[in-house]
């Protein structure tokens, strides 16, 4: 083929190195619009994983590169004055120009032309690449390639929200640094690392408003270092700040740009690297991906003839590669998010501080740090402990398996488990499968107990098959049930308490979930006359009266909750059910005091909270669930309507969100991914200063920890686990060695060999690594 490679950086670069290595007959030029010499960055970072696949791919550059590479293996954490140290993470650096000049060498040395300062066309559509076969557009972030064709490429751009300015220093950083000062203008912080034996990259960053208050967009590049400099002074022992970017006019401040392509490739051209795809550089991965990229490319070109053209060739490249690349660029939309954010967290204890910045992408877990720094992980084990117990315990503990006090109940531990309607009552009475299934998992080592949505009327059930709580004989039958648990386990017991609204009248779920019952209807009432679907039942728009009746239906069943000896009662605000119809502008299109304002659409939900807080004893604890989001983006509710959400339940003496999202509209768009719900648990407890229930799929132990250990929540919540592995808690404490979570003294004996089967296994698998 005949290949030209459409910008000079590390992308091109080495996909050309790449594809010649495997077919040295084809014909490819870089073209480069800069010098040779000229770089416009500092250092770049890779991880030991990276350099692995660059040896695999070409042992000659990679062994260059490394005979550049500045190592290091800790991690300093500079806030409140304090420094938190954890070692064993495993960096290497190397300067940006470095790295080029041995591409570009390595280039040469295969037969690849280079040619500098050669500014693309891309008005007269790359017509004097006519006669290549294929055009890589390596052309870097601001690619002007994949801007000329923007439908095509289907290129989705977000310009992120903090400022952040790429400077760099001699003096030497040992590990790689985060500082963080406050200033009488906000947070500014920096990220610093070597990369070589003189040089150190000190990138700045810091929030719009604080640099508009600083003044930074009104100051020369020169003037902003100089000022950066003061800021710093303490970490820099007298070295400047040096800035490269002369060839910006104005200010050097940046915003980074999140590239997004929904199709990479156009024709017989290929979007490669940051034209593509770009990853934030909190995460340092943005080379990464652009040297994975190429690989991959170039192996899939050269995987023989079975294309049967050069764009067939490029789907499937897409098609292998797009995957990895989303995976990276979520855990980058993390870390951005928590930078973003950075008010969140600065009330932490400098040590929790440290572990929720090591842990927020999500790529590093709380296992993964004890693999890294045990003695540092234990550490702040025993302070979370120690935090948790009001310093009854000094030791490490799994953070999971501490204990949480909520008015005068305490659960043993933070794993919940979740509310799930089991769809197995009769007229609303549940029976012995209840008996069983609650009991099961309340001897299974989880803290707290959630019974399903149960409701407070036969109108307000989803389902035939639903439980309810509007009877004297279901007050009886749950009584049966609450003492079970008490009984046989240290579980605590929570009734979740609900009204389906415009949900109402359908099959149980395995017979097809919302959809609507061909007989037996009962009929449905909501805030207005809008149907869940264009198949379900259009409710009609409550009255008054009905109202009343509903907050009365409640306040009863809080009473009945009492006489059976639940510990604790949380209303439903969430999923499109009757509560949550009142409060998202999507389901709510009230025109009376109870709907337009988000203050007016919560009016009536938290008229019923208010009720049942009266009659529940204030000793006992209530929650409230609610969808932190509508996944309809401006239409609907806000992560940040959420948090004003939460608040005003707070008000009212509620003492735990329950943050769930979404299942409020069938036109949703979620994006699902692991402890996908979990930001927003994050930002209602963190911004709002109240306990929150994360929930939405988690289920790993490791996921639980980091939330919990993170600050991220206090409570955990697994629903679909725990309906395969009723003892999933213990399970959790067998894999840590945790020897006190409150496993049934009939079943101490298979705790232990469940210890050492999982053991045995761990073992095994090390060996056949």
């Amino acid at each position: 083929m005949k290949v030209a490679c459409l910008g000079g950086g590390p992308a091109g670069l080495y996909f050309a190195i790449s594809l010649k290595l495997r077919d040295p007959s084809h014909e490819i030029i870089v073209y480069e619009r800069n010098q040779p010499g000229d770089t416009f960055g500092w250092g770049v970072v890779f991880s030991d994983q990276t350099m692995e696949n660059l040896r695999q791919n070409d042992a000659k550059s990679a062994q260059a590169i490394l005979d550049s590479f500045a190592h290091w293996d800790d991690i300093d954490v500079h806030i409140h004055g304090q420094t938190t140290t954890s070692t064993g993470h495993g960096f290497c650096g190397i300067g940006r120009k470095r790295l080029l000049n041995i591409l570009q060498d390595r280039a040469r040395d295969l037969g690849i032309e280079l040619v500098f300062e050669y500014e693309v066309d891309v008005e007269n559509d790359l017509a004097e690449f006519a006669d290549a076969d294929l055009l890589i557009a390596s052309d870097g972030i601001n690619s002007k390639i994949r801007n000329r064709w923007p439908e095509e490429f289907k290129a989705n751009i977000e310009v992120r929200k903090n400022k952040f300015l790429w400077l760099g220093t001699h003096k030497i950083f040992d590990a790689f640094t985060f500082i963080f000062e406050q200033t009488e203008h906000g947070w500014i912080w920096a990220h610093a690392y070597r990369f070589d034996k003189e040089t150190s990259t000190f990138i700045v960053e810091c929030a719009q408003d604080t640099w508009e208050k600083f003044g930074f967009d009104e100051m020369s590049q020169d003037d902003c270092s100089r000022l950066c400099e003061k800021l710093f002074a303490s970490y820099l022992d007298g070295q400047n700040l040096m800035s490269n970017a002369k060839h910006l006019r104005g200010s050097a401040w940046l915003n980074f740009s999140r590239v997004l392509c929904e199709k990479w490739h156009h024709k017989n051209i290929v979007l490669l690297g940051d034209a593509a795809h770009t990853a934030h550089f909190s995460i340092g991965s943005g080379t990464k991906l652009a040297f994975e990229d190429a690989i991959e490319l170039a192996e899939t070109l050269s995987a023989g003839k079975k294309f049967g053209s050069v764009e067939e060739g490029l789907e499937a490249y897409q098609e292998a590669r797009h995957l990895e690349a989303l995976k990276v660029q979520s855990a980058a939309r993390n870390s951005t998010d928590w930078f973003e954010h950075l008010d969140r967290y600065t009330e932490f204890e400098p040590l929790q501080f440290a572990y929720s910045l090591m842990t927020r992408s999500q790529r590093v877990s709380h296992e993964n740090l004890r693999l890294r720094d045990k003695a540092w992980l234990e550490s702040v084990e025993a302070w979370f402990a120690g935090q948790a117990t009001g310093g009854a315990v000094s030791h490490a503990m799994p953070p999971m398996f501490t204990p949480l006090r909520l008015r005068d109940m305490e659960v043993k531990n933070r794993v919940v488990v979740s509310p799930m309607s089991m769809y197995s009552a009769i007229d609303g009475a549940i029976n012995e499968f209840h008996l069983v299934h609650y009991g099961a998992r309340a001897m299974g080592g989880a803290g707290l107990l959630f019974t399903e949505m149960t409701d407070v009327s036969a109108e307000g059930r989803i389902t035939p098959g639903c439980a309810g709580l509007y009877a004297d004989e279901h007050a009886k039958a749950w009584r049966r049930v609450v003492d079970y648990v008490h009984n046989h386990s240290t579980a605590k017991f929570a009734i979740q308490l609900g009204h389906s609204g415009p949900k109402g009248s359908t099959h149980v779920e395995w017979e097809g979930a919302d959809k609507p019952l061909e007989t037996g209807n009962w009929e449905l009432m909501a805030p207005s006359a809008v149907p869940w679907s264009p198949e379900n039942q259009t409710p009609r728009p409550m009255t008054r009266g009905d109202m009343d009746k509903v907050r009365d239906d409640f306040v009863a069943a809080v009473i009945r909750a009492e006489a059976c000896g639940f510990d604790m009662v949380e209303l439903h605000c969430a999923h499109g059910y009757l509560l949550s119809a009142f409060i998202t502008p999507l389901m709510n299109k009230r025109e009376d005091e109870y709907g337009g304002s988000l203050e007016n659409r919560l009016r009536f939900p938290l008229e019923v909270f208010q009720a049942m807080r009266a009659v529940w004893p204030a000793h006992k604890p209530m929650s409230v669930r609610i969808s932190a989001t509508d996944w309809r983006g401006g239409d609907g509710i806000s992560a940040e309507d959420a948090v004003l959400i939460s608040q005003a339940f707070d008000k009212l003496g509620c003492d735990l969100i329950d943050v769930s999202a979404g299942q409020t509209s069938t036109e949703a768009e979620p994006i699902y991914g692991r402890m996908f719900q979990t930001p927003f648990s994050d930002q209602i407890r963190n911004e709002g200063h109240m306990a929150t229930m994360a929930v939405g799929n988690i289920y790993e132990v490791d996921h639980v920890n980091s939330i919990i250990a993170a600050g991220r929540a206090d409570l955990c919540a697994l629903g679909r686990p725990h309906l395969t592995d009723p003892a999933w808690a213990l399970r959790a404490a067998a894999e840590q060695h945790y020897h006190d979570a409150p496993c049934p003294p009939q079943y101490l004996s298979g705790q232990a060999q469940l210890e050492r089967n999982l053991e045995r296994q761990g073992q095994m698998l090390t060996l056949n690594a």
